[in-house]
């Protein structure tokens, strides 16, 4: 990996851990039993690790 996906991996990991945290807060489970929107912690991340898929997404290939 290059620097530059990295970086732009790390950016979708803060940004994803962020929207899952406001998923948590503002949308969230009242009842306790959803999995992941349950606790904040949970909704972290799994927000992370969407963040960081999809912006990996972006990242071009170096061309051989």
């Amino acid at each position: 990996m290059t620097k530059n996906a990295i970086i732009i991996t790390g950016i979708g990991i803060v940004v994803g851990a962020i929207a899952g945290y406001l998923y948590y807060f503002y949308v969230g489970c009242a009842s306790a039993t959803c999995a992941i929107t349950s606790k904040p912690l949970n909704s972290s991340l799994y927000g992370a690790a969407m963040g960081g898929l999809i912006f990996n997404m972006f990242i071009k290939s170096p061309k051989k």
